[in-house]
């Protein structure tokens, strides 16, 4: 029997105004006694604003503060997007973690090739099956999507239910793993659903996205006419396009040859799980230079233009295994995520420079999105049929344009949510009821830092205008003990006029040091402050620019 002050809210902590770092709470109970589970705890990529910064993670200390009451981490699918934040922060929850068998493979797998990642122990759930968690009811429906084993998870309270799609797409032939269950959805829809809080990633696109098995009799087509070597790069957790690349090397005479970490651990995962059956074993890179360039084909991470994948490498001529030829062919069976542009253009002109062929989808269907397009979307709607929907997983635009696709489906409140809104979805009129606390953690080398945090700041100014490191000893009647000890790092070496930067941050340290008066030299904070001061005053005279200036005073 309900209490009368329970209520169901929504809660996102990541994944909302932005493409990754997925994380959503859903609490039952009354204020302050809420029960807590976690959809998803994913990352997304950094930008140029953060150098140094390779991934963004959601900050759970909202949750951390609530983790007695959380029940556990539901996991919707293995994409980096999804899970990549486990190990860094699941250690600051220690819940129960719920996954279908290949996702918990692969986190699995991930763990035992990162030293020091926790070991954590994931409850496998099939797909299809139904868990029980305090007053949440979670089952988990298939999804296709462009890794095996994606799910929907329809969520039962005792105050109704929520569909949350996860990431999907209407595809009938996915090629491996089981379609996305109509039947199923518009059974969950005649029941009755108080929420739907669905995928908004294609939302801008018309139609339907194109089928896996489309996207293989593609592949089968231009592999089968290439004459030299073929390397095709796609997302390493595509275990259907790595499936179809096989198939098609295999029709036209050919042995696949793998190169990438990532990849490797994806298809041992997919063999165990059964999802490469009947697939000839992979060649590992070393086998590369022995076949004839007419025999091989090599699949390769990189798609992102990630500088330490395969096809970074390749394309700059420094990798220690593969080399290619005039003629030979790269297929990108992929999509550039938004940001990664400026890489992925880089690396595709470097391989063109070398007299490489490209083909990308805009030449040939060879690549298919796991998102659904605004037709698919469309049919979601038919079949649930919400009193409430919440558009997830996109931007800013992608959000407020699936807001209004929503309404013109005929749903009756439509919230377009931001990280950090609590919605209490009932009882009685749903509507925003408040704001936890909620940000972004950046991964630095193995350190998590808060957003904002000084050392990024600092970093950007060293970025801009580089630094000056100054060491000066004063003996104890004040004079110097030697010569200053100047480095310079990130500056030009020469002013417009030609003079040298150095010979510049020379000539004022000595003049500024010659310009105090003996007792000023015996205080080394105000010697360094005076120093400081003098060199970066003098190089924005001479550049235009103020370095970050660093001065030690020794006394001795």
């Amino acid at each position: 029997m309900n209490n009368s002050s329970d209520e169901l809210v929504f809660a996102p902590l990541g994944g909302l105004g932005e493409i990754g770092m997925n994380a959503g709470l859903y609490g039952f109970g009354p204020p302050g006694k809420r029960k807590w589970i976690l959809v998803d705890l994913g990352v997304a990529f950094a930008g140029p604003d953060l150098p140094g910064v390779d991934l963004l993670m959601p900050d759970l200390v909202f949750i951390e503060r609530h983790k007695k009451d959380l029940l556990g981490l539901v996991i919707t699918h293995a994409h980096e997007d999804h899970v990549g934040a486990i190990a860094d922060l699941w250690p600051r929850l220690k819940c129960p973690v719920y996954a279908t068998r290949f996702s918990a493979s692969l986190l699995e797998t991930r763990r035992l090739s990162e030293p020091g990642a926790p070991d954590i122990r994931i409850n496998v759930v099939a797909q299809g099956a139904t868990i029980e968690l305090g007053p949440f009811s979670i089952e988990f429906g298939p999804m296709s999507h462009s890794i095996p084993e994606s799910n929907g998870l329809a969520i039962r309270t005792p105050l109704g239910l929520v569909m949350h799609t996860g990431d999907w797409k209407r595809d009938p032939t996915p090629v491996i793993g089981l379609p996305t269950d109509e039947a199923r959805l518009r059974a969950i829809g005649d029941e009755g659903v108080l929420a739907l809080i669905c995928d908004s990633t294609n939302i801008l696109r018309e139609g339907e996205s194109p089928s896996e098995a489309d996207v293989a009799v593609a592949l089968k087509d231009v592999i089968s006419q290439a004459k030299g070597r073929v390397l095709v790069t796609t997302f390493a957790s595509n275990v259907a396009r790595l499936r179809s690349v096989a198939e098609a090397a295999v029709a036209a005479g050919r042995q696949v040859v793998i190169a990438g970490r990532a990849m490797e651990r994806t298809i041992a995962v997919a063999r165990e799980c059964g999802y490469l059956d009947g697939v000839p074993p992979f060649l590992p890179v070393m086998a590369y230079s022995s076949l004839t360039r007419d025999k091989v084909v090599l699949l390769a991470t990189g798609s992102q233009g990630e500088p330490r994948a395969a096809v970074a490498r390749i394309a700059e001529g420094d990798h220690p295994e593969i080399k290619l030829d005039r003629d030979d062919l790269v297929i990108f069976s992929s999509r550039t995520i938004p940001g990664n542009e400026r890489e992925v253009n880089g690396m595709i002109n470097a391989l063109v420079s070398q007299g490489v062929r490209i083909i990308t989808d805009r030449d040939a269907p060879i690549h298919a999105s796991g998102h659904p397009r605004r037709g698919e979307v469309q049919r979601m709607y038919e079949w649930i049929r919400p009193q409430i929907a919440v558009p997830a997983h996109g931007e800013a635009l992608h959000l407020s344009v699936h807001a209004d696709f929503a309404r013109a489906q005929g749903v009756p409140h439509v919230f377009t949510l931001r990280n950090g809104a609590m919605l209490a979805l009932a009882p009685g009129k749903p509507g925003i009821i408040d704001e936890v606390p909620h940000g972004r953690l950046m991964k630095d080398g193995d350190i998590l830092l808060a957003a904002g945090d000084e050392a990024m700041k600092e970093r950007k100014r060293l970025a801009f205008a580089g630094i000056i490191s100054i060491g000066v000893a004063i003996n104890a009647k004040g004079d110097l003990a030697g010569d200053p000890d100047v480095v310079l790092a990130g500056l030009p070496a020469r002013t417009r006029d030609g003079k040298e930067m150095a010979q510049i941050v020379d000539e004022v340290v000595f003049s500024v040091l010659d310009s105090l008066p003996r007792a000023v030299r015996r205080n080394a904070d105000a010697t360094a402050t005076a120093v400081e001061r003098g060199v970066r005053n003098t190089v924005r005279n001479h550049w235009g620019k103020r370095p970050t200036v660093h001065v030690l005073v020794m006394e001795v």
